[in-house]
C-alpha cells in the first residue's frame, strides 16, 4: 500500500518497482502517482464521487458544477473527442471543454482538437501592502514548475495588473515531449488548488508573496484551440450578438459614407469641369 500524493481520488494503491500506482475512481484506470493524473480521469472521478455520496462535505457546502460532466475517456486517460449526456452530444478539445453546439447522437467529431493556449486569470482580494511584481512572477513560475511538474518553457507569461494576475500556458503538440505533463491537466490542478478543493493528498497550496498570503475572489480560465470552435449564432449570448450587430452596422455605415463621399466628389468634379468650360 502507498499514498498517491498527487491524487486523492484513487483506490487500490500499490507500489510497483518503487512507484506508487493507484486505480482512478470511476474508471479503474491505473495512474502513476509520481506525475499528474489526466483531467478527464479526474473529472470522471469527481462525478463518480459526487453521485455516490462518498465525498466528505462540510455542512455549508454547495455543489460547483461549472464545466463538470461525466466524461468518456480513452484508455490512455485523454478525452474522447465526442462526449454525450444521454441523447445529447458535443465535441470537446484536449481540455475536455465543449467547442461545438449540442446535437443528437449522430454528431460526428472527427478529431480531438488540441488546446494550445490556456489563459488563467486570477483576481486577488485587497492586500495589506502592495505586491512586488517580481516576487509574484517568481512564485507562480516556481509553483507551476515544481508543484505541477510543467516544463518552464510552457509558461510564457505571468502578468500582474493589480488586482489581476494573468498566467499564459502555451504548448503546441509539436513542442510537447512524450514525458511532459499537459497544460490542460496543470490548469485543472491549479484551478482546484486556488478554489480550495485540492486534488493533492493533504497538500494545500499556500499562495504567499513576500509573507503576504493571497486570497482570490475570482478565477477564470480561457481556452484557445489550434482550430477555431464551431459555435452557431444561436448559441452566442445576447451581448456577443449585440457587439456583432454593432460592428456590422458600423461597417455598413462606413460603406454608405464612402459611397456618398465618392458621389459628392464626382458631382463636385463635374461642376468644376462645367465651370471651366464656361
Amino acid at each position: 500500500a502507498c499514498i498517491c500524493e498527487k491524487n486523492k481520488r484513487v483506490t487500490n494503491c500499490r507500489t510497483v518497482n518503487g512507484v506508487c500506482w493507484c486505480d482512478s475512481v470511476g474508471s479503474g484506470v491505473s495512474v502513476n502517482c509520481d506525475t499528474l493524473t489526466s483531467k478527464c480521469l479526474l473529472m470522471k472521478a469527481e462525478m463518480t464521487s459526487t453521485k455516490s455520496g462518498r465525498r466528505e462535505k462540510p455542512k455549508d457546502a454547495f455543489q460547483d458544477t461549472d464545466g463538470l460532466y461525466d466524461p468518456e475517456c480513452e484508455n490512455t486517460g485523454v478525452f474522447k473527442a465526442k462526449q454525450c449526456n444521454g441523447t445529447t452530444c458535443w465535441c470537446v478539445n484536449t481540455a475536455g471543454v465543449r467547442r461545438t453546439d449540442k446535437h443528437d447522437a449522430d454528431l460526428k467529431c472527427n478529431q480531438l482538437v488540441r488546446t494550445t493556449w490556456i489563459i488563467i486569470e486570477l483576481k486577488h482580494a485587497e492586500t495589506n501592502a502592495p505586491l512586488n511584481t517580481e516576487s509574484l512572477q517568481r512564485f507562480f513560475k516556481e509553483t507551476i514548475t515544481n508543484r505541477y511538474m510543467l516544463d518552464g518553457r510552457y509558461i510564457t507569461t505571468v502578468l500582474y495588473e493589480k488586482p489581476y494576475i494573468t498566467i499564459d500556458l502555451k504548448q503546441n503538440s509539436s513542442d510537447k515531449s512524450s514525458g511532459d505533463v499537459d497544460i490542460a491537466d496543470v490548469a485543472y490542478y491549479f484551478e482546484k488548488d486556488v478554489k480550495g478543493d485540492s486534488i493533492f493528498h493533504n497538500n494545500r497550496l499556500n499562495v504567499s508573496i513576500d509573507n503576504e498570503e493571497l486570497r482570490f475572489e475570482k478565477t477564470l480560465v480561457y481556452y484557445v484551440d489550434e482550430i477555431a470552435p464551431e459555435f452557431s449564432m444561436k448559441s452566442l449570448t445576447p451581448g456577443v450578438i449585440a457587439v456583432i450587430v454593432v460592428v456590422v452596422v458600423a461597417v455598413v455605415a462606413a460603406i454608405v459614407v464612402l459611397v456618398s463621399s465618392k458621389k459628392a466628389a464626382k458631382q463636385n468634379g463635374q461642376q468644376f469641369h462645367l465651370g471651366n468650360n464656361n
